[in-house]
Formats: structure tokens, sequence, C-alpha cells
């Protein structure tokens, strides 16, 4: 059997996917939020007003997540351009481990993510 090697440069391209999904997903949090602002001007219900405390509390949450994996990626790349200068282009297995935590992480929020999502449109789909 071949021993496959994983080289950091798969593991970079995968980190430059993460970050641009992350920053998508802070500027769209940013988009979400102004919609709240606008709702919040026409309805006053205190219904209304609770689901939409709950949204900025879930906004929130998410944002701070996503600080969380970019702080987390940045560490991981400083790792990987470190063993670059050493001119070690396989990553060891600790690394790879903590590579694949990262990238079930990044599933789970991508799946939280896109729940909240949902329920965030069938708000606005009634009170916008």
């Amino acid at each position: 059997m071949m021993k496959q090697i994983i080289d950091n440069s798969g593991l970079h391209f995968e980190h430059r996917l993460w970050e641009k999904e992350i920053l998508f997903w802070l500027d769209e949090i940013r988009s979400f939020e102004n919609r709240l602002e606008e709702i919040q001007s026409k309805w006053t219900h205190p219904d209304v007003l609770v689901e939409m405390g709950q949204f900025q509390n879930q906004f929130i949450l998410h944002r701070n997540k996503m600080e969380e994996f970019k702080e987390e990626i940045e560490t991981h790349e400083l790792r990987i351009a470190g063993q670059f200068i050493t001119h070690e282009d396989a990553i060891d297995r600790v690394a790879l481990k903590y590579h694949q935590e990262m990238r079930d992480k990044m599933e789970t929020q991508r799946d939280l993510y896109f729940s909240l999502k949902k329920r965030f449109f069938s708000f606005l789909g009634k009170y916008m």
C-alpha cells in the first residue's frame, strides 16, 4: 500500500477557501443586520421584537465563531509557513489532525449558519 503524501500547499489552498467563505458570511451578516433595522423601524409588536433579538444574538454568536475560525486558520498558516521555511513540504500528523478537526468545525458551522439563514429568510418573509 502506498502512503499518501499530504503537502502543505493543499492545506493552504483549503485555508484560502475557508477564509473567503468566512468573509462572505461576515458580509452577509452585516446585510442581515441592516434588514433587522428596517424591520425594527416598521414593527413594534413585542413578539416581533423578541424574535428580532434572538436573530441579533445568533448573528453575534456566529460572527464571534467566524472570527475565531479566522484566527485558527491564521495560526495554522503560520505553522505551515514555518515548515515551508525549513523545506518540510509534507505536513506532520499533529498538524494534519488539527486541520481535519478544523475541517469538521467548518462543516458544522456551515450547517448551523445555513439553518440560521433559512430561519431568517422565513422571518423576513413574514415581516418585510
